[in-house]
């Protein structure tokens, strides 16, 4: 039995044009390569995110996001994005995230991004089963309670959606 990897990671070279004058990452840059995070761990675990788009009706939608400044990433840096499923829900999957220069080894920043599960139309939806094995913390929680045990409030917040 194949055990699913705990963390994903993807390598990315800082750009020029991700840098703001003084040579230093623009912030926003951060969130793009949460997002090649995200894509890397989904097809790490065995999955791919346009498939569960096109075949399941099911998109991965940001409702929340942060990150946390650790030290600047500058131009031409080579930088590892650490991704990995921090908690799963029914209809929501949080992400972390920790990015680390490679040339140096420090962190260079941390992150969460929050997604509630919808259809095409927005409308939130539960997580289809044949992707609920690739989130262990859902898996997890609906073996200890059950599957049936009481809603989260993030659970909650997002059925009332």
């Amino acid at each position: 039995m194949n055990s699913l990897p705990d963390y994903a990671e993807a390598a990315i070279r800082v750009r020029y044009a991700e840098t703001d004058q003084m040579g230093i990452v623009y912030h926003s840059n951060y969130f793009v390569w949460f997002e090649i995070g995200r894509v890397e761990l989904c097809r790490q675990l065995g999955f791919e995110y346009r498939i569960m788009e096109t075949e399941d009706d099911s998109y991965i939608v940001v409702a929340e996001a942060s990150c946390r400044y650790k030290r600047p990433a500058k131009f031409d840096d080579l930088l590892t994005i650490r991704t990995r499923v921090a908690d799963g829900q029914r209809r929501l999957i949080r992400f972390a995230y920790e990015i680390f220069n490679q040339g140096s080894g420090q962190l260079v920043a941390t992150g969460h991004t929050l997604h509630v599960i919808c259809d095409r139309l927005g409308r939130p939806k539960s997580l289809p089963e044949k992707y609920r094995k690739y989130f262990p913390a859902a898996a997890r929680r609906r073996s200890q309670s059950g599957g049936s045990g009481p809603a989260t409030n993030l659970e909650t917040a997002s059925e009332r959606s």
